[in-house]
């Protein structure tokens, strides 16, 4: 069974040609590239926000210890940016200082995601070309055939040269088409997490900011002179 498929494999790409032979390439290039970006979303849990939508829950409502253990283990870009605002918040550090970093480990953790995408881009791209310059390639070798017959011409010679050369075409795009769908998917995923980040740290901030408000508003509350009344000088 296995020579049976090597055997046809063998008799595709001799009918093809060396474009089929490298949109062959291309076509198992970007299946690997493919299935190492599904294990690393999947290892790094992106676009699952069960666990930061939890602490922050937790956050809110003043359980902060329960919020950092949720997000001890942080694999994800979410889990890992949020846990960092939720420390330096309670560390009372500068609402600057953390939009700062946080945006620095978000940028990060996202362009590490982004690897090898601008690669299945240009075999998007490529490939529908590769196919259709087959198909020109095909079409002119039909037509060299049909001028050498002269005028005992064959239909059958050129309708096989002509299905030949629109081969590479239709190979050229079922490689383009689902790995132009996938990047989509991909990158949708990624913008997804990418608001989620902005989103849920606004968030914290905006709370801390409104905390550390009121905390100075009671502190300024409690410093400031009680007017004495006639009272306490009654004896």
């Amino acid at each position: 069974m296995f020579d049976g498929v090597i055997s046809s494999i063998g008799s595709f790409l001799k009918l093809g040609g060396p474009v089929v032979a490298i949109l062959l390439v291309l076509s198992v290039f970007a299946l690997a590239l493919i299935l190492l970006k599904f294990m690393q979303f999947q290892r790094e849990r992106v676009g699952r926000h069960g666990r930061s939508n939890r602490a922050l829950h937790a956050w809110f409502h003043h359980n902060q210890g329960e919020a950092h253990s949720m997000l001890a283990n942080a694999r994800s870009p979410l889990e890992e940016t949020l846990a960092t605002t939720m420390r330096l918040a309670a560390a009372k550090a500068d609402k600057g200082a953390v939009e700062d970093e946080v945006s620095r480990l978000a940028l990060g953790r996202l362009h590490d995601l982004q690897r090898g995408f601008r690669a299945l881009d240009a075999i998007a791209q490529v490939a529908p070309l590769l196919g259709l310059f087959g198909t020109v390639l095909g079409m002119i070798e039909a037509f060299q055939k049909l001028q050498e017959a002269g005028n005992s011409v064959d239909p059958s010679l050129l309708a096989g040269g002509i299905w030949v050369a629109l081969l590479t075409t239709a190979c050229g795009l079922a490689v383009a088409m689902p790995v132009s769908l996938l990047l989509t998917w991909f990158e949708t995923r990624i913008e997804n997490e990418r608001v989620a980040i902005e989103t849920m740290t606004a968030t914290v901030l905006s709370h801390a900011s409104i905390e550390k408000a009121e905390e100075q508003a009671t502190s300024a509350d409690s410093g400031a002179p009680r007017l004495v009344t006639g009272e306490s000088y009654a004896h």
